[in-house]
């Protein structure tokens, strides 16, 4: 995708959430975000065509420990969008923004589910064992 496409996405994702697009460098397809207070990262595009993925960071020793979520999911298999991995940097920084973490609650549900599924399991190894 080109340089400028993806400047017009990130800008559209900039208008749902407190970042801002605060410079582009299109020779290095560098983006880089600002949020107060004092929240920032960048963002380094893959040139198209050449297989690359994208890259996260940020220069702030604050910042940079909340980016391993994106950095992760970056990594893993298969391609992703800009608007996904900015998706994820915002979901990242959510506890530093001051904002609720979407995912605990569904995360504690997760964890109660399989944690009342692995008992029964166990009964029922344990009847069939007796048998």
């Amino acid at each position: 995708m080109a340089f400028q496409q993806l400047a017009d996405v990130a800008e559209k994702w900039c208008s749902n959430t407190p970042f801002e697009l605060i410079a582009t460098e299109e020779t290095e397809r560098r983006m880089d975000f600002y949020a107060d207070p004092g929240v920032s990262f960048y963002v380094l595009c893959p040139d198209s065509g050449c297989g690359d993925n994208f890259h996260v960071w940020s220069e702030s020793e604050d910042c940079l420990p909340f980016l391993q979520l994106a950095q992760d999911y970056i990594s893993s298999c298969g391609k992703k969008t800009l608007h996904e991995i900015l998706e994820k940097v915002f979901k990242s920084f959510r506890p530093l923004l001051g904002l609720p973490d979407v995912d605990d609650d569904a995360f504690e549900e997760y964890n109660a589910d399989v944690e009342e599924e692995e008992p029964e399991a166990d009964h029922q190894q344990m009847g069939v064992s007796q048998q």
